[in-house]
């Protein structure tokens, strides 16, 4: 289970819960899943039984209980906590590193997606995304379908009209990197450092680290071999990829894209930590440990480049 699919899992339980007649009121479309804070139990949390006991007329410690219960036997699940009023928490079983590379060589760019056979969500995203161009906002979205390339999303024209200083002396992207990268209620900084190119610069080390997953992929090529799941250790890489699904629909769910900003940072500084190792070195010869690096690096550069272009960044092969 990945943090993505626990959200959905306790929206499923809430569901049963209240079919059953063990919770009244009506059932949240979306719950919010968190990394535990320092001193917290287990490794997610939830606040859902506030949420769900304000319809139920019930105590959130209740609602959190009939939860747990439910949830105790959801597979991927190891073990669920109540603590202090009602929050759950959630410490999830252990998921191999060839099953999470494996998930997003699957998925591709739409890794992290929520799936497409919620309806109800979809209907609605695209009602209030056509609602939100109906009065000049949102109108230089461009709404994706099923295809397997992410929605292209151009977020400086807008401002381009607006701001064509800002623009024109930063670039369309270095502009879009600062005004998304902080939260809307801040203002974006513009500096010199927004122009550098080279690691100092987040935004160039994203797209950097993306570059370096390409000519992995290619240097491998030439080498003769391939990228193929399986064990190996790289935990703060792993755990950025499987924090990704997560970090979508909190970046959705909070219209917070700085969210999504932040994450592949991460993602780009565990890869870049990552790299040196993946490769062959001297007389080495490609064995199943190079195999597992390379198709982790070649994960995450998927990540990378699916990240960007929800961004409406490119995410260039070369720098």
């Amino acid at each position: 289970m990945i943090p993505a699919d626990l959200s959905r899992a306790v929206v499923r339980a809430v569901r049963r819960a209240v079919e059953d007649g063990e919770l009244g009121g009506p059932v949240p479309g979306r719950v919010v899943v968190e990394r535990t804070r320092p001193g917290g139990v287990g490794d997610y949390a939830s606040p859902v039984a506030f949420q769900v006991a304000k319809g139920a007329g019930a105590a959130p410690a209740h609602v959190a209980r009939v939860l747990a219960g439910r949830l105790a036997a959801e597979p991927g699940i190891e073990n669920v906590e109540v603590t202090g009023a009602g929050f759950l928490n959630f410490t999830l079983a252990s998921r191999s590193a060839a099953a999470l590379v494996r998930d997003v060589h699957a998925r591709g760019p739409r890794y992290g997606y929520a799936p497409d056979g919620e309806l109800r969500a979809r209907v609605v995203g695209d009602a209030i995304a056509r609602i939100r161009r109906s009065q000049a906002a949102d109108a230089d979205i461009a709404t994706g379908g099923d295809s397997d390339t992410p929605p292209a999303v151009a977020p400086v024209a807008p401002v381009a009209r607006r701001d064509g200083d800002v623009v024109a002396g930063y670039g369309t992207d270095a502009a879009a990197w600062a005004m998304l990268g902080v939260p809307a209620r801040e203002t974006p900084s513009f500096t010199a450092g927004l122009l550098v190119q080279d690691e100092s610069s987040e935004l160039f080390r994203v797209r950097y680290a993306h570059a370096r997953a390409r000519a992995l992929h290619r240097n491998a090529e030439h080498l003769g071999f391939r990228g193929e799941p399986g064990d190996v250790e790289a935990p703060a890489l792993l755990a950025a990829l499987a924090e990704y699904p997560l970090v979508l629909e909190a970046a959705a769910h909070h219209r917070a894209p700085e969210r999504l900003v932040r994450h592949l940072v991460t993602v780009a500084d565990a890869l870049l930590d990552f790299q040196h190792d993946v490769l062959p070195r001297g007389d080495e010869k490609p064995s199943a440990a190079h195999r597992a690096r390379l198709a982790l690096a070649e994960a995450a550069g998927t990540v990378l480049a699916g990240g960007l272009a929800l961004l409406g960044l490119d995410a260039p092969d070369f720098l």
